[in-house]
């Protein structure tokens, strides 16, 4: 497998067999870092951390100059600059991101209107059905590189195969600014000496378990006994994870994909103890994560809330709503619900909001009255004013005065379009 800082990339030779290779995972290159380069081309060939440089900022992105240094995406921007001392910090910025994504997005839909986008900067799209028209999948994937690069000034790694599964680790393996294709009768000895690592959906600690008992590789996954994979994984997990590892992945590239979850993290310079500011936080996530849900066209019939402590220690809370909602009042008040009811020993280092159980708005039915029309209109005020004049021209009374002590850069950017990812520290 490649690594984040590009080395031990792989790419195919323009005249690599591409039969069978009808699915696509195109993935933007270090974007967030990438577009700062764009807009700032004093930037290029410079390590760059997208970040803020102060108090616990994370790194939200970085140039391929900078992970070469072990700099990594949501590790400390302190920890970042101490492995790389000569590294640029620049802040994010997100609406200058959605706006390319917008653009990158618009060009996957111009090769085929199966895309099914990740997140704001990776999307998966079946191109079996524009062969006739635009040539095998391996011409398709040319041009769309092409395009996108001519379009937006950008890269993008994109990786060819017969599932989705594939495609994905192709489009990894080949980073940056590659194209890798696996035919699909070679499906199997490519995966073969794969890290088991390298399959989607296993994480730190399933590799480990499975690493401790000698299974390594995915060739090992196929030649393990069922029985030792079920004590490590569980009957499902094992049960998958034998799937992926043969090659096949049932799963088809979805258009109107539906997002599980929208949420908002803030991360505190300064340990934070005063329940009253704490409050108002939440509640100042809640109404961007009721911006974004009116933004997608979504309700949500959860909130959770997300609190870490000055040892780190974290913890998660949900409620289940009365009704399916998008209005940032309801969703605060259910945050600040389920944080009044929490103990808390010790000052406070990150809160978050998240809206789970998504669907489209309206689906839930109407109630005879609406409770909440008096804040649907002070939401619709707040929507109007961030359209016309950019985020936070409006804001609470209660969200004023002086400025909170918050350094984090968010975990999850304004969704871009309904369908959209969540949006995620970026590859």
């Amino acid at each position: 497998m490649g690594r984040g800082d590009g080395s031990g990339r792989q790419v195919s030779p323009d005249d690599a067999d591409d039969t069978g290779a009808g699915i696509l995972h195109v993935d933007m290159d270090a974007f967030y870092a990438s577009v700062e380069v764009l807009d700032d081309p004093s930037l290029r060939g410079k390590p760059v951390i997208v970040g803020s440089p102060e108090g616990r900022g994370v790194v939200s992105s970085a140039t391929y100059e900078a992970r070469r240094f072990g700099v990594r995406s949501a590790m400390p921007v302190s920890q970042a600059l101490r492995l790389c001392p000569v590294a640029v910090v620049v802040p994010p910025h997100f609406a200058r991101y959605l706006e390319l994504s917008g653009q990158v997005m618009a060009i996957f839909h111009e090769i085929t209107p199966l895309v099914e986008p990740l997140s704001i900067d990776e999307a998966f799209l079946d191109v079996r059905g524009a062969r006739r028209l635009l040539g095998p999948p391996g011409r398709i994937a040319r041009m769309l590189r092409a395009r996108v690069r001519e379009q937006t000034g950008l890269t993008c790694s994109v990786g060819a195969a017969s599932t989705k599964h594939v495609a994905k680790i192709a489009s990894t393996m080949s980073k940056p600014d590659g194209l890798l294709i696996v035919a699909a009768r070679d499906t199997a000895d490519f995966l073969a000496p794969l890290s088991v690592r390298a399959i989607w959906g296993v994480g730190p600690k399933s590799a480990d378990a499975l690493e401790s008992r000698g299974i390594r590789t995915i060739r090992d996954i196929r030649e393990s006994p069922p029985g030792v994979l079920d004590r490590v994984l569980g009957p499902t997990g094992a049960a998958r994870i034998r799937q992926l590892a043969q090659g096949e992945d049932p799963r088809t590239v979805e258009p109107e994909r539906i997002e599980k979850s929208v949420g908002h993290e803030e991360t505190f310079q300064v340990d934070i103890a005063d329940a009253t500011v704490l409050r108002a936080e939440l509640r100042r996530l809640a109404d961007r994560v009721g911006a974004r849900l009116r933004q997608a066209g979504w309700e949500a019939a959860t909130v959770s809330i997300k609190i870490r402590f000055a040892d780190f220690t974290t913890l998660t809370r949900t409620q289940t709503l009365g009704e399916p909602t998008s209005v940032g009042q309801r969703i605060g008040a259910a945050a600040i619900d389920l944080f009044d009811a929490l103990d808390r020993p010790l000052p406070v280092r990150l809160v978050g909001v998240r809206a789970e159980r998504l669907m489209p708005a309206g689906a839930g039915g109407l109630a005879l009255w609406d409770d909440d029309a008096e804040w649907r209109q002070v939401d619709k005020a707040l929507d109007d004013a961030a359209a016309r004049f950019g985020a936070g021209t409006i804001t609470r009374a209660a969200f004023l005065g002086p400025k909170r002590d918050v350094g984090g850069v968010t975990h999850h950017p304004p969704m871009r379009a309904p369908g959209v990812g969540s949006g995620r520290s970026d590859d």
